[in-house]
C-alpha cells in the first residue's frame, strides 16, 4: 500500500521513559488492590474499644467555643491578678537612721541593730537583704569577699524576747559585694522560711569591708525586710479554695458520667483524667491553711511535694498519651518504665532540693542555695540534663504519632486537640517562668529573695493556677462520654475509617459494619467500582 499511495506507515515506538511510567502505573494499581489490607482499619492492633468521647461528636463551632471559654476565663483570672495586690512587700531601714548612731568607720562593720516590722503568719516568710551605698570614683567596678554574722531574737505579742540564734554560734557565712560603675548589688543576709514571732531583733556584723574606706567612701547601708504581702496571702487562700471546690466538682461529675462503663472500656485520655483530677486537688493544696495555724516548715514542704507530684504526672501524661495512641499493648517494662524513670528523676530532683533547702535554712537562716555553688550547680545541671532528655523524648513521640496517625480521622482529631491545648499551656507557662515566677515552690523562694524581681500584681499567681486548673477542666469536658454514648447500650469502636467531623458541621454518622471494613486510603479503582 505504500507503493500505491506514495507513503509508508510505521508504528511509533515507545520511549524508555514512557515504558517506565507505564510499569510504575501497573505497580500502583496492584498496590491499590491490596490497600484494604495495608491501610489501618478497625481490626488493626492500634485501634481499641473505648467509651465514645464528647470529642468525637463536637462540631467545629463547639471546638471554637471551648477555646473561647478557655481564653476568656483565663483572661478574667489575669484581670483579677492585675487588680490584685502585689505578691511581695518590702520595708526599708537605713543604717544612718537606726536608733544606735554609727560613725563613718562603723558603716562597713556594724553592728547593725535592726527591728523587723510587725509580722503576722500571713507574711509567710522573711528575707533580710542589705545594699551598701558607696561613691564610686573613676567609674570603677570591683568584687569584694567578706563575712557576716547574725544574731536573732524573737519578740512575742507580750514583748517577751526569745533567742533564736546567737552570734557566737558557727553561722558565719561568706558573701560577695559586687559593685559596678553605678551602684552595688544587693546581698542576701538571712531568710526565715516560717514566722513564729510578731517582731524580730536582728544584729548584723560585717567582717572584711574595712579596706573599702581607703579607696571608696561608704555613704550608707540600706536593709530591706521582704515578705509576702498579707493581702496577697488572703487572695491566695481564697482562690486556692475556689479552685479546690471546682476541681472536686469536676472530678465528681466526670466520675459520675463514667460510672456506667467498665474501667477497661475507658479511653487512655479518660483513664488519665481520673488520675490527674485527684492530683489537681493536691496541687490546689487542701492543707494550705495549716501553714498559718502551725508554726512549722512541714506544710510548706508538703505544698512543694503536692505541686511537684501534679506537674510530674502532667509530664507523664503527655508522654503516655502520644505513645498510647499508637500502641494498645502497654507492658510496664517497655511502655511505662522509661517514662517513669525520666519523669521520676525530675520529680525527685525538685523534692530533694526543696527538702535540703528548707532543712538547712531551718538550722542556719544565713544559708543561701544560690551561694552554695557545689550543691546548687549540681542540682541545676542534673535538672536541665534530665529535662532535655524529657523534651527530646516528647518531641520524638509527637513526631512519630503524627507520622503514623495523621491520616486516621479519629486519632488525627485526638492528636490535634491534645497538641493544640498542650501548646497553649507550654507557651503561657514558659512565659510566666521567664518572667521570674517558676512553678516549683523551691525555685520561687530562691528567686523571691532577689530585689531585682518586683511582683507589682498577683498576675503570676493567678495566671499559673488558673492555667493549670482550666487546662484540666477543658480536657475533662472534651474527654467525657458524649450524650450519644449515654443513650446507646453498646460501646462504640474507635474505627479510624469513619470521619469524626465533616465540613458541613453535621452530626457524625457512624457507618454499618460493611462500611467500617473499607480501607482508609481507597484508590481510584474503588471509586470506579462504586460507580
Amino acid at each position: 500500500m505504500g507503493d500505491n499511495f506514495g507513503y509508508t506507515y510505521r508504528t511509533p515506538r515507545a520511549s524508555f521513559v514512557f515504558k517506565m511510567r507505564k510499569i510504575l502505573s501497573h505497580v500502583t494499581d496492584i498496590f491499590s488492590e491490596f490497600s484494604k489490607f495495608i491501610a489501618p482499619a478497625y481490626h488493626h492492633d492500634r485501634c481499641e474499644r473505648s467509651v465514645q468521647m464528647r470529642l468525637y461528636t463536637m462540631h467545629k463551632r463547639e471546638f471554637v467555643m471551648v477555646f473561647i471559654v478557655f481564653f476568656a476565663t483565663l483572661g478574667l483570672a489575669l484581670f483579677i491578678g492585675l487588680a490584685g495586690p502585689p505578691i511581695t512587700v518590702t520595708v526599708e531601714q537605713r543604717a544612718s537612721q537606726l536608733m544606735t548612731p554609727l560613725n563613718q568607720s562603723q558603716l562597713t562593720s556594724g553592728p547593725f541593730l535592726l527591728k523587723s516590722p510587725s509580722l503576722s503568719t500571713y507574711a509567710q516568710q522573711l528575707w533580710v537583704i542589705a545594699k551598701v551605698l558607696i561613691s564610686v570614683k573613676n567609674n570603677q567596678s570591683f568584687r569584694k569577699e567578706f563575712q557576716l554574722s547574725v544574731s536573732i531574737e524573737g519578740l512575742t505579742r507580750t514583748h517577751q524576747a526569745q533567742t533564736l540564734l546567737t552570734s557566737d554560734q558557727p553561722h558565719n557565712r561568706s558573701r560577695t559585694l559586687e559593685c559596678d560603675q553605678r551602684e552595688c548589688r544587693e546581698v542576701t543576709v538571712m531568710h526565715l522560711s516560717f514566722l513564729r514571732f510578731t517582731h524580730y531583733i536582728i544584729t548584723v556584723n560585717f567582717y572584711g569591708l574595712d579596706a573599702l574606706q581607703k579607696w571608696y567612701q561608704v555613704t550608707d547601708v540600706v536593709f530591706y525586710f521582704k515578705t509576702y504581702n498579707p493581702t496577697f496571702t488572703k487572695l491566695e487562700i481564697w482562690f486556692r479554695f475556689i479552685f479546690l471546690l471546682l476541681t472536686f466538682t469536676v472530678a465528681c461529675w466526670l466520675a459520675h458520667s463514667l460510672r456506667k462503663y467498665a474501667v477497661y472500656d475507658w479511653s487512655i485520655e479518660q483513664k488519665w483524667m481520673s488520675v490527674l483530677l485527684p492530683l489537681l486537688l493536691l496541687y490546689n493544696d487542701p492543707v494550705f491553711p495549716l501553714s498559718f495555724l502551725v508554726e512549722s516548715w512541714v506544710p510548706g514542704l508538703v505544698d512543694t511535694m503536692f505541686q511537684a507530684t501534679f506537674l510530674a504526672a502532667l509530664l507523664f501524661f503527655w508522654l503516655a498519651v502520644y505513645h498510647a495512641l499508637r500502641q494498645n499493648e502497654r507492658p510496664f517494662t517497655s511502655f511505662y518504665l522509661p517514662k517513669l524513670l525520666v519523669v521520676g528523676l525530675l520529680w525527685l530532683s525538685v523534692v530533694v532540693a526543696s527538702w535540703v533547702h528548707r532543712t538547712r535554712e531551718l538550722h542556719d537562716p544565713l544559708y543561701s542555695a544560690s551561694l552554695d555553688t557545689s550543691h546548687f550547680q549540681n542540682f541545676k545541671i542534673f535538672f536541665f540534663v534530665v529535662g532535655s532528655v524529657y523534651v527530646l523524648y516528647l518531641v520524638y513521640l509527637v513526631i512519630t504519632a503524627y507520622s503514623e496517625l495523621r491520616s486516621m480521622p479519629y486519632f488525627d482529631l485526638r492528636l490535634r486537640f491534645v497538641t493544640s491545648l498542650m501548646g497553649v499551656v507550654v507557651v503561657i507557662a514558659g512565659t510566666i517562668t521567664a518572667l521570674g515566677f517558676p512553678p516549683a515552690a523551691t525555685l520561687q523562694d530562691i528567686l523571691a529573695s532577689q530585689l531585682s524581681m518586683h511582683y507589682q500584681s498577683s498576675v503570676p499567681f493567678m495566671a499559673l493556677y488558673a492555667l493549670l486548673n482550666l487546662y484540666l477542666f477543658t480536657m475533662a469536658y472534651v474527654y467525657s462520654p458524649s450524650e450519644r454514648a449515654l443513650m446507646e447500650t453498646h460501646i462504640m469502636k474507635d474505627n479510624p475509617a469513619l470521619s469524626m467531623m465533616n465540613d458541613s458541621d453535621e452530626d457524625v454518622i457512624y457507618g454499618s459494619d460493611d462500611d467500617t471494613r473499607r480501607p482508609l486510603n481507597r484508590g481510584s479503582n474503588d471509586n470506579d467500582e462504586s460507580d
